[in-house]
C-alpha cells in the first residue's frame, strides 16, 4: 500500500515537472538562439552597408579584409554575392551548402533569412543569416554568414542539465516526503491490521493507538478499540455466565439426586423402581453436562499461556489412569512411545484432550476391543494418536462430532454430554495445534492430536499437573513395541480452528 501511494505521488510530481520544465527548456533554447541570431544579423547588416559601394564600383575594396578578420576572430564563415549569385568575396572557412543556398535565394529576393528557429542539443547544422544588399530599392547582391552552433548547443545543453538536476532534486524531495506522508497516513491502518491479527489469535486485550494519522483514521482506530472492548466484554460475560450457571446448578442438582436416591427404599412397585433408576441416571447425566460446560468455559477463557510438556510422559500417565476402566470393560489399552516427545501447549491441554479421546475410545470399543495410544515426532512437532476398534462414524458424522451437545443417532443411550470433543478442539486450537480424524482400518476411528515443538533444542519437560496428581502414573503400563503411524485415509478430516458451534474432529460419536 505504501509503495502504491509513493508511486502515485511520484507520478504526479513527474507530470507536474514535465508540464513546467518542458516549455521552460524550449524557451531557453529559443532565447539563446535569438541572441546569437540578433548578433549575426547585426554583423551581416554592417557587411551589407560596406558591400554596397563595392558592388557599385565593381571592386571589393576593404570588404575582403573585413570578412577575413571576422572569420579569424569569431570562426564564422561569410560571403558576399552579386545579384546573379556569384561569390565576390568569401572568408577563409566559408563553404556553400544546402542551407546557404536557400538563404541566398531568399536574400536575393529582397528578404532577410535566418534559420533554424531554435538550436537544440541534437542540431548539427550552422546558424545561417542572409541579408540583401540594396541600393535605392534595387537588390545588388547579398551577404550571408554561417555560424557554427557548437557553442550555442553547449549553452542550451547546460541549461537543460540544470533544469534536469533541479527536477531530480524535486523528485527526490517528493519521494522522501511521499514516504513520510504515506507512513503517517498508513500507520493506523498497519497497526489496525496487526491488532486485528492479535485479537484473532486470542489476545483480546490488544488495542490500536489512536494518536497517529489523519483524523478520519484516528476516529476509525478509536471506534475499533471501542468495538473490541465491547466484544471482549460480551464474550467474558457469556463465558462467566456459563461457568457461574454450571457451578451454581451443581449444589441443587446434588441435593436433588440425594432426595431422589432416598426415595429408593420407599418405592416397592417394579415399574416405580425402574422409573426411580431412570431418574437417577438422568441426574447423573445432567451432572456430566454441567461438568462439561464448566470445563469448556474454563478452557475458552485461557489466555494462551504456553508451557512445555513431555507428551509421552503425559500419555503414559493418562493410559495408567484409564487402565482400570478399560480392564473393567474388557478393553485392551496400550501405549506406543519411544522416548520423550516435547510439545508447547496451553496448560493441561494434552492430558485433558487425551482424557476425552481415551474415554470415547473405551466407551465405544466394546468388549474385546483395543485402544492404542501412540506418541511420535511428526511435522516438526509432536503427534498423539488414539486408535480404537469401535463402530466408527460416517464422514457426515465426523463433520458434526465436535458440535456442542451433538450425539450420533446410534449413541443416544450411551452416557456422555457431547462436550468432551468440543473441549478438545478448543484446547488444541489455543495451543496452535490441530485435531485430525479419519476412519480406522478395518474398523474404528483414529483421532490424532498435533502440537508444535518448543523453539530450539528440546528443553526439560515442565511439570504436568495431571501427572503429579495421578498416583497411578508411576504404574503406567510398559510401552509396547514402536509401530509406524498408520496412513491417513482420503476421508480424513482436519479441524484447524476453534469451533463456534462448529467442527473440529473426534475419536468417537459421544
Amino acid at each position: 500500500m505504501r509503495r502504491r501511494l509513493v508511486i502515485s505521488y511520484l507520478l504526479l510530481m513527474v507530470l507536474v515537472l514535465l508540464a513546467l520544465e518542458t516549455p521552460l527548456a524550449a524557451t531557453l533554447a529559443s532565447r539563446e538562439t535569438d541572441r546569437v541570431r540578433a548578433d549575426r544579423l547585426a554583423d551581416a547588416t554592417r557587411f551589407a552597408s560596406l558591400a554596397g559601394p563595392a558592388l557599385r564600383g565593381g571592386g571589393a575594396g576593404p570588404l575582403t579584409g573585413e570578412l577575413v578578420s571576422y572569420d579569424q576572430l569569431y570562426g564564422i564563415g561569410a560571403a558576399v554575392v552579386d545579384r546573379d549569385g556569384r561569390a565576390l568575396v568569401v572568408s577563409t572557412s566559408w563553404h556553400t551548402g544546402r542551407d546557404t543556398r536557400a538563404a541566398l535565394d531568399t536574400a536575393l529576393a529582397g528578404q532577410q533569412f535566418n534559420g533554424p528557429d531554435s538550436v537544440w542539443p541534437w542540431v548539427d547544422g550552422p546558424l545561417v543569416v542572409a541579408v540583401p544588399i540594396n541600393d535605392g530599392g534595387e537588390v545588388l547582391g547579398a551577404v550571408v554568414t554561417a555560424t557554427p552552433v557548437a557553442k550555442v548547443r553547449r549553452t542550451v545543453t547546460a541549461w537543460w542539465l540544470l533544469l534536469a538536476g533541479i527536477g531530480l532534486l524535486a523528485v527526490l524531495a517528493c519521494v522522501s516526503t511521499a514516504f513520510g506522508l504515506a507512513g503517517w497516513v498508513l500507520r493506523p491502518v498497519t497497526e489496525l491490521d496487526a491488532v486485528t491479527h492479535e485479537i484473532a489469535e486470542g489476545d483480546r486485550g490488544a488495542r490500536v493507538q489512536d494518536r497517529w494519522g489523519p483524523p478520519e483514521l484516528r476516529r476509525l482506530a478509536a471506534n475499533f478499540n471501542h468495538m473490541a472492548a465491547v466484544v471482549a466484554d460480551v464474550m467474558d460475560r457469556q463465558r462467566a455466565f456459563v461457568a457461574h450457571a454450571s457451578h451454581q446448578l451443581r449444589n441443587p442438582l446434588t441435593a436433588l439426586r440425594l432426595r431422589v436416591e432416598e426415595l429408593g427404599p420407599s418405592v416397592v412397585d417394579q415399574d416405580g423402581r425402574a422409573e426411580h433408576r431412570l431418574a437417577l441416571e438422568e441426574t447423573d447425566r445432567l451432572a456430566l453436562v454441567l461438568d462439561g460446560l464448566l470445563t469448556l468455559a474454563r478452557a475458552e477463557r485461557e489466555q494462551n499461556e504456553r508451557v512445555t510438556v513431555d507428551a509421552a510422559a503425559v500419555a503414559a500417565s493418562r493410559v495408567a489412569a484409564w487402565e482400570p476402566l478399560a480392564r473393567h470393560r474388557s478393553v485392551t489399552l496400550r501405549l506406543v512411545a519411544s522416548g520423550p516427545a516435547y510439545a508447547r501447549t496451553v496448560p493441561t491441554a494434552v492430558d485433558q484432550a487425551l482424557d476425552a479421546l481415551i474415554d470415547n475410545a473405551i466407551k465405544f470399543s466394546g468388549d474385546g476391543g483395543e485402544v492404542t495410544v501412540a506418541v511420535r515426532h511428526a511435522d516438526g512437532g509432536t503427534a498423539l494418536e488414539v486408535r480404537d476398534t469401535g463402530p466408527g462414524m460416517t464422514s457426515g458424522q465426523l463433520d458434526q462430532a465436535t458440535e456442542r451437545f451433538w450425539r450420533a443417532p446410534d449413541a443416544q443411550n450411551i452416557e456422555g454430554a457431547g462436550l468432551g470433543l468440543t473441549i478438545v478442539a478448543v484446547l488444541v486450537d489455543a495451543s496452535d495445534g490441530r485435531l485430525t480424524m479419519h476412519p480406522g482400518q478395518p474398523r474404528g476411528l483414529v483421532a490424532e492430536l498435533w502440537f508444535p515443538a518448543p523453539a530450539g533444542s528440546a528443553p526439560a519437560a515442565a511439570p504436568d499437573p495431571a501427572a503429579d496428581a495421578d498416583p497411578a502414573a508411576d504404574h503406567a503400563p510398559a510401552a509396547g513395541p514402536t509401530t509406524p503411524a498408520l496412513p491417513t485415509t482420503p476421508a480424513a478430516t482436519t479441524i484447524p480452528a476453534t469451533p463456534t458451534g462448529g467442527r473440529a474432529g473426534a475419536s468417537g460419536p459421544g
